[in-house]
């Protein structure tokens, strides 16, 4: 642990505003590819087989998770010797140029097999600018915070990724609900990428001007000593950050990514209801990450993730009973809503948390790689997987086993955690210096 108090006024609302654009339009990018594949398989991937466009397109989808980790430690380390800012600055740039050439570039039909590489070069920037994003930004919030609000600045990470989540959700909604298919595939699909483009440049200005934390330059005097420090040389903060990463990962994508398919494929429900449900719970989720950041400040990490870990591994089983026995709008509704309340619970904390674990050195690095490894082994494939095992089964439970399994170990990792009380927090950082 290091000194995360910081000597400066606390972030302008510019600053949140700046470290937390990028993680918005991260997710909202990811997800509208991902609701979108199915118009975006003709246009790219043209085959007499349906099936096999849709792969071909999902594999494109799968390249941007691959790169992430290897893509985190590079702009981590960025990060950590040139500065947040930096970094900052440059993943925002390499977002809009992924995004610009998705939004303006050709389909298979005008350009041929360049159409098929632009969309791929396309989707490993994203992965590139995606890696860096979250550790980057929240080590740079963190360390811009109060040190009494640290997990209410960084909970404003989880809000963003989830409000970007939202934007997706509404602008399928929206396009799928306005556009007949023949607009969607002539062209109109574009508009969902055209935000990117709107955003991004007024995301670089913000980036370009906000400050580099103080923790950070006094940092810089003595980087000479520590430059050949990496983040394996904190163990136990790579341990922690990848289980609770894992656990977040899994809440997150089995309520956005499976259980949309889970409702339509195996409990037979209109395809509009899920992303119905999602539009009316993803704000309570918006909501409460704040809440539960800021009480996290009051009462300690550890308690509250501790908490809601323990109650999400308690009711995941009764939650998936009920929707298998009665499926229907009013239990999906209920299950959403529980899995927003608990994930908010989880996520509030968590940016803050992963953020005290690692020395301020290696913080962004050890962040970066950390989150994008969960993401890409548990965030990714989740929704494949489980698709896969209740086929293969026939068990519909076999999600709430998933679940079970590493929100467990979500929950026994919190056992490796210094304390983060305020009553506590104070004596632990003075005997860790």
């Amino acid at each position: 642990m290091t000194d995360l108090l910081p000597a400066h006024a606390p972030a302008s609302w510019r600053t949140v505003l700046g470290t937390t654009i990028g993680n918005a339009l991260e997710w909202y990018d990811f997800l509208i590819f991902g609701y979108l594949s199915p118009l975006l398989a003709p246009q790219f991937f043209p085959s007499d087989d349906p099936l096999t466009s849709m792969l071909l397109t999902t594999a494109t989808f799968g390249v941007g998770f691959i790169v992430r980790p290897l893509a985190g430690i590079w702009m981590g380390q960025y990060a950590d010797r040139r500065g947040r800012k930096a970094a900052l600055s440059l993943i925002i740039a390499v977002m809009f140029v992924a995004t610009a050439m998705l939004a303006l570039g050709p389909t298979y039909e005008q350009a041929g097999r360049w159409a098929q590489v632009m969309l791929v070069t396309s989707r490993i920037l994203q992965g590139i600018s995606a890696g860096g994003e979250f550790g980057c930004a929240t080590a740079l919030l963190v360390e811009l915070a109060p040190s009494d609000k640290k997990g209410l600045y960084g909970s404003w990470q989880m809000v963003a990724q989830s409000l970007g989540a939202l934007m997706a959700t509404l602008m399928a909604a929206g396009l799928t609900s306005g556009f007949s298919h023949q607009a969607l595939t002539s062209g109109a699909w574009r508009l969902a990428f055209f935000v990117g483009l709107i955003i991004g440049p007024a995301g670089y200005w913000i980036r370009r001007n906000i400050p580099e934390s103080a923790a950070f330059r006094r940092n810089t005097v003595k980087a000479s000593i520590l430059r050949h420090r990496r983040p394996t040389h904190a163990p136990a903060a790579i341990v922690i950050c990848l289980a609770l990463g894992g656990a977040t990962s899994v809440m997150v994508y089995v309520a956005t990514g499976y259980l949309p398919i889970f409702a339509v494929h195996t409990l037979h429900l209109p395809q509009t209801m899920p992303f119905l449900v999602l539009t009316l719970t993803l704000p309570v989720r918006v909501m409460l990450i704040p809440v539960f950041g800021h009480l996290a400040d009051r009462i300690g990490r550890r308690i509250v993730l501790g908490t809601a870990l323990v109650c999400f591994i308690a009711l995941v089983y009764p939650a998936f009973l009920g929707l298998a026995h009665a499926p229907g709008m009013a239990s999906l509704l209920a299950v959403q809503l529980l899995f927003a309340i608990l994930t908010a619970a989880v996520m509030g904390p968590f940016a803050a948390t992963a953020a005290e674990l690692f020395p301020i050195d290696v913080r962004a690095t050890g962040m970066s790689f950390t989150s994008n490894l969960s993401v890409a082994l548990l965030g990714g494939f989740t929704p494949f997987l489980l698709t896969w095992l209740v086929a293969k089964t026939g068990d519909v439970m076999m999600p709430a086993h998933y679940m079970v399994v590493f929100l467990s170990m979500g929950a026994l990792s919190l056992l490796g955690m210094p304390p983060t009380a305020p009553a506590t927090l104070r004596c632990h950082r003075a005997g860790g210096r």
